[in-house]
């Protein structure tokens, strides 16, 4: 095991910069720095000084990202070693325990759940899910590198899991020069989809080359409450992915379905789900770029009755605001457009440069311009086990709303 635990590199970070740091900000971006002392070394644990020359944190290193430096510990006398991270990851794992309806032998509709939320946390860069016996482990920074054995560990002998894929985050960026594939070994990554359980249905996620960590477990309890909307209601579904909401509709009993996304590997997944559910609804699933069969259903004059939007991240950081809020207004106004009176809308935005008011100012004018009254009448957002952290707002990535157009 390894035990790095002394620092051997600090930052002194510019005048001013210190107030977010206090207040529990897990990051220190490279423009913060005024200058850096020791040995910066990707992975050095780092001691965090304000511009007065006072301790405020201690993290771990990567000086060739914008994230140089984040942060574990506002703790003088915590060291950051094996232990330290073998500890947090046991908080998080029984924080999940304690949830309820979440954990071993809690639930028997559900057996998938995230058991780490990185920052949320306290575990910048390390997001972890359980898919039935199986871990997904995604490590977002090479500073953890040293870390990793003893993490994987721990969660293996805490939840008993027979397999885990371990893999890197895709934003080169943000993880600071980790070398793709530098875990894959640490993993024993099943071949077979795992099969698992979500609100009493099943899905077959692929591990292998599953978006996120393979599926989209923070739509959990949203799936659900949209379901609750489908019962006689004509579906339409963009950026369906592998199928979990119109499944869950389906299952609600809604009447048809007609499905988009751009992967034809999903919608052949997403076909599948409806055959493993044993699913009668009639439903069609077409390959195509969401907002042009919109526009195209537009003009043919279709309306629908139930609408679900779950697009992919419009805004990866604030100088795509602008263009992405424009993105999501644009399908948003043709998905109202193409309701019935009475219809619903459910809509998603998982960018989390974008606020939830951001969120609701643009469906406010989607609707202006769509010249259609749009209730709000259900707020939705990330379930418990995507917990937000209070003192960091990006950790509240996942907006989302229900709907009714008169």
């Amino acid at each position: 095991m390894n035990s790095i635990h002394s620092s051997t590199a600090a930052v002194r970070i510019g005048h001013g910069r210190e107030k977010p740091v206090l207040q529990g900000q897990p990051w220190i971006f490279s423009g913060a720095i005024e200058k850096w002392e020791g040995t910066p070394a990707v992975g050095a644990v780092t001691d965090v000084f304000a511009a007065n020359g006072m301790w405020l944190a201690r993290g771990l290193a990567s000086p060739q990202s914008a994230l140089a430096v984040r942060l574990y510990t506002w703790q003088r006398d915590q060291p950051l070693d094996d232990a330290f991270f073998a500890a947090a990851v046991a908080r998080a794992v029984t924080a999940r325990r304690a949830l309820p309806g979440y954990g071993e032998g809690q639930d028997a509709t559900t057996n998938s759940w995230r058991l780490v939320f990185s920052e949320a946390d306290g575990l910048s860069g390390l997001i972890v899910d359980r898919y039935a016996d199986t871990l997904a482990v995604q490590i977002g920074t090479a500073a953890l590198a040293p870390f990793v054995p003893g993490i994987i560990a721990e969660l293996r002998r805490l939840t008993g899991a027979q397999a885990a894929r371990v893999t890197e985050a895709e934003d080169e960026i943000v993880r600071g020069g980790l070398a793709a594939g530098t875990f894959a070994a640490l993993g024993d990554t099943p071949t077979a989809p795992v099969r698992i359980r979500e609100n009493g249905l099943l899905f077959d996620v692929d591990l292998s080359g599953g978006q996120k960590t393979g599926y989209f477990l923070d739509q959990r309890e949203n799936r659900r409450r949209v379901a609750a909307w489908a019962r006689g209601r004509r579906m339409l579904s963009g950026y369906c992915y592998t199928g979990a909401f119109e499944v869950a509709a389906a299952a609600a009993g809604a009447t048809d379905i007609l499905a988009y996304d751009r992967s034809a590997a999903a919608l052949a997944q997403a076909q599948a789900h409806h055959v493993l559910n044993n699913l009668s609804v009639p439903v069609t699933y077409e390959r195509a770029e969401v907002p042009e069969a919109l526009r195209k259903l537009r003009d043919a004059g279709r309306q629908f009755d139930l609408i679900v939007l779950d697009p992919p991240k419009f805004v990866l950081n604030r100088s795509q605001m602008e263009k992405g809020l424009r993105a999501y207004k644009d399908i948003n106004l043709l998905a109202i457009k193409l309701l019935a009176p009475g219809g619903v809308l459910a809509t998603f935005s998982c960018s989390g440069q974008v606020t939830p008011a951001d969120f609701r100012m643009m469906l406010g004018w989607a609707a202006i311009d769509a010249h259609r009254p749009l209730q709000i009448v259900e707020t939705l957002g990330q379930p418990p086990d995507h917990p937000v952290l209070a003192v960091f707002p990006d950790s509240e990535y996942l907006k989302g709303a229900i709907c009714r157009v008169m």
